[in-house]
């Protein structure tokens, strides 16, 4: 069932969304996803939200940018048979896109958990955004950023607990392989290497999360990509390693005294790790102290570099471009 509104109200949308229920039953949601976009991405990001859907039946709210000048609010309303829970597009327009925040509120399901999400613009910081304001987990996306390495140490320096990155779900398989590797050689890890493409994001959080975790050296490698392309975890006995050459889906698994495996490593698409990220509404506290480390690291890099701590300005807000890999 689609139901379009034009030059509507909130208290308007939410009568029809009542009475949509009324006809098709449709009611048990889990939560509230509100996705905050731009008109020219608002078709990958409808999609990723279908697929979230399916395996999360809640209500999405995708909040459009629209680019006229007069204040207005048009809706559209997909419920029923196909739907997983409600789709609910609000396109602003004019003045009244500076107030998100007043009109996503009256259309949160009550007691239940708020999710907000900006896979391609974001703002600086989240937690004090309208509609972040408004959520329990805030959900961004660095890797899009014209410079996705500034941009996720942004998202570090203004972490509150329940935000998170895409950047972080993107590393998921990575810390999973090399977590059952440590798990299985209990030999001491002396130092760590991460060989990625120079100005990768996912790779500069996964060297964070492993001196967290692991309390010892990790350097940075650069190699020509795309996206992680190894980490070697040296021990006295050799390397724990998981290696995946350019291009490829599957990773060579090495630990010492142990035959080489192959291992799926694929890449996955923004529907895939939209999905995971819905499946926690706890704060991620790994993720909290791999991103404050990754705040040293950087303070460090800049010290080294210009003699001084101060970090250079940041800009507001970090737009997507070109696509960072994992």
């Amino acid at each position: 069932m689609i139901i379009e509104l034009k030059e509507t109200s909130t208290s308007q949308i939410a009568r029809a969304i009542q009475k949509a229920h009324q006809r098709t039953g449709n009611t048990a949601l889990a939560f509230t996803l509100v996705v905050v976009t731009q008109e020219k991405h608002y078709d990958k990001v409808f999609q990723a939200c279908l697929q979230a859907g399916a395996e999360h039946p809640s209500r999405i709210l995708l909040v459009v940018h629209g680019n006229g000048d007069e204040s207005r609010l048009d809706a559209e309303i997909r419920t029923g048979e196909g739907i997983p829970g409600d789709i609910v597009t609000l396109r602003m327009h004019g003045e009244l896109a500076e107030h998100s925040g007043s009109v996503v509120l009256p259309l949160l399901l009550p007691d239940s958990k708020v999710v907000a999400w900006w896979p391609n613009e974001s703002p600086e910081h989240p937690s004090d955004d309208q509609v972040g304001a408004l959520a329990n987990r805030r959900i961004t996306d660095a890797a899009g950023a014209r410079n996705p390495v500034d941009a996720v140490t942004i998202r570090a320096r203004y972490h509150s607990p329940g935000d998170t990155d895409l950047t972080w779900t993107r590393l998921t398989p990575w810390r999973a392989l090399l977590a059952a590797a440590v798990d299985q050689y209990p030999g001491r890890v002396r130092k760590v290497t991460v060989e990625a493409a120079r100005d990768n994001a996912p790779a500069e959080l996964m060297a964070a999360w492993l001196q967290a975790r692991l309390q010892v050296p990790v350097d940075r490698k650069v190699t020509k990509g795309p996206g992680i392309t190894g980490v070697r975890l040296n021990t006295a006995a050799g390397d724990i390693a998981v290696v995946r050459p350019p291009g490829a889906n599957t990773a060579s698994y090495l630990v010492p005294g142990q035959p080489e495996r192959e291992v799926a490593l694929k890449r996955r698409d923004i529907n895939e790790l939209i999905t995971e990220e819905l499946r926690r509404m706890d704060p991620d506290a790994i993720f909290e102290q791999a991103t404050q480390v990754l705040l040293d690291r950087h303070k460090q890099t800049l010290e080294e570099s210009t003699g001084t701590g101060d970090a250079p300005a940041k800009s507001k807000k970090t737009s997507r471009s070109q696509g960072d890999t994992q």
